[in-house]
């Protein structure tokens, strides 16, 4: 998969995640939080554009946070959401 697509499959988890935070759905989270850890895996060693590096770093650290403080609570599913959002959005930079 190329950068772009790797992006937005993590775009697309990350807004299932924050769903399933407001649903309640604890080991579907856990799941989807592998996998989309093994997606920025990929996408660390992948080709990316200069432009979307900074985009890419911040989301790292963010979503490093994230995994590590999984809450089923509306402020960190809107956090998951946003960075769901900003990815889809960046995705053509990638």
């Amino acid at each position: 998969m190329n950068a772009q697509d790797l992006t937005l499959n993590i775009a697309v988890n990350l807004g299932r995640v924050s769903r399933w935070a407001m649903e309640g759905k604890e080991a579907r989270i856990k799941q989807f939080l592998e996998e989309t850890n093994g997606y920025v895996r990929q996408l660390e060693d992948t080709p990316k554009k200069e432009k979307f590096q900074k985009t890419f770093n911040s989301f790292k650290d963010n979503f490093s946070k994230l995994k590590s403080n999984v809450r089923l609570d509306k402020e960190w599913a809107e956090d998951t959401l946003t960075w769901a959002n900003i990815l889809t959005h960046r995705a053509k930079l990638a």
